[in-house]
């Protein structure tokens, strides 16, 4: 009998903000003593109020009209009740049934809902003690969770890629996985090929830090399942870790529908409106901005950096009304005049504008002063000689070097290859 899987995602990414979602404390906790960034509100202490954060509500709002939602009139937060030791309130403030966007796509694939919630606390395991830190506790996280459409793990993790390169791109979130600012989580099964019907069970893989580690997480899982099927049995709906030494799945413990989350408005946090939403313009999608570089002659590695890279693109960006797409982009990639980011578009082309007024040797100068390189580096000349052709490069640093920079590079490199084959 033949199987093919059905797999959903569930992806979790911290706003870039500088304080929690219901508090004050500072939202980047990464590194931090444990349990020094909290306060009586995200350690859920008795007589402690919320008060959200427009920051993060608005940067969701902007994560779901980039993933073309339908972004709701009315949003609201609610009690999500469980027991776990990162809880420390016993419930966790999210979203069920008043998500901030709904029905969204990207790419293709279609977003079933971008949602709002706050952080849990991070359980660490040493030898036979569990500590809890709650530094990330009050963190505004964003869940985005697409409809079972995938059917095998290479276009999920190609999926998953792309919809981090719009978050990055959109300054929402860093995404950065090594810290666990994006973290990732597939629901999978398995139905006989050709039914129509969706399976009556799904087993979720949970908080996998990689995109590699969800492939491998995603093709295990499905070989697991099919070996159970193929004998007969059936696979019980839960909850699943990924062991990446032993390349293996685990059971946590066994996955809970939605009502038994007990979910009920907040009631001490007031209902979103339409009128609590900043809402931006038509925003572009990975696959528009890297067709619009392109388009400008880059090259498909420097329209990647740009994509990840918000503040560069900026810069980049602020360069074109004076320079082509190709030299804006080789100045702001490969650092020409230093950091970017901290000269801006302004200070680049300030350095720019002095660069070309510098006055440049005449023929018979530079000639000369390419002679004497030549001269004083025959080590680098014979290298020339004997085929490496990154000897001319070095040739080439040293004659700048000599003439303090007043030549043309092209020009430069033209007089010492005139002089190497001679």
């Amino acid at each position: 009998m033949k199987f093919e899987p059905v797999i959903g995602l569930e992806v979790h990414v911290q706003v870039k903000t500088k304080s929690k979602m219901f508090c004050g404390c500072p939202a980047d906790t990464f590194g931090k003593e444990p349990n020094s960034a909290t306060c009586p509100v995200c350690l859920g202490l008795p007589g402690a109020l919320p008060v959200p954060n427009r920051t993060a509500v608005e940067r969701t709002v902007l994560l779901a009209q980039a993933l073309s939602c339908e972004i709701a009139d009315f949003s609201q937060f609610e009690r999500k009740n469980y027991f776990y030791p990162d809880l420390p309130k016993g419930f966790q403030i999210s979203q069920y049934s008043g998500p901030i966007g709904v029905l969204g796509s990207l790419e293709g694939v279609k977003i079933t809902r971008v949602h709002l919630e706050e952080d849990t606390g991070r359980l660490v395991h040493e030898s036979s003690t569990t500590l809890v830190d709650f530094n990330r506790s009050g963190v505004p996280l964003i869940e985005i969770v697409t409809e079972p459409v995938f059917s095998d793990p290479a276009s999920a993790k190609t999926f998953l890629k792309e919809l981090r390169k719009l978050i990055v791109h959109l300054g929402v979130s860093d995404a950065d996985m090594e810290k666990g600012s994006m973290r990732l989580e597939a629901n999978v099964s398995l139905k006989k090929t050709g039914e129509k019907t969706l399976p009556p069970y799904k087993v979720e893989l949970k908080n996998i830090n990689s995109f590699g580690f969800t492939e491998k997480a995603l093709k295990v899982e499905i070989s697991r399942q099919e070996e159970i099927l193929a004998k007969g049995g059936s696979v019980s709906q839960e909850t699943r870790g990924f062991d990446e030494k032993r390349g293996t799945t685990f059971s946590q413990r066994t996955k809970e529908e939605a009502f038994d989350y007990r979910y009920f408005p907040e009631p001490d946090l007031p209902p979103l409106t339409s009128k609590s939403f900043k809402v931006s313009k038509k925003l572009e999608t990975p696959k528009e901005i890297r067709e619009k570089y392109l388009s400008l002659g880059l090259s498909k590695q420097y329209a990647e950096v740009l994509l990840l890279d918000k503040k560069l693109a900026e810069i980049f960006d602020g360069l074109l009304s004076s320079l082509e797409g190709k030299d804006a982009a080789n100045i702001v990639i490969n650092r020409r005049f230093g950091d970017p980011k901290k000269l801006g578009a302004e200070g680049i082309l300030k350095a720019l504008g002095k660069e070309e007024k510098k006055e440049l040797l005449s023929e018979g100068k530079l000639l000369k002063a390419a002679e004497e390189v030549v001269l004083d580096n025959q080590a680098a000349v014979s290298d020339y000689a004997s085929g490496k052709k990154a000897a001319l490069q070095f040739l080439l640093g040293q004659l700048m070097k000599e003439t303090k920079g007043q030549i043309d590079p092209k020009e430069g490199a033209k007089v010492l290859k005139d002089l190497l084959n001679a």
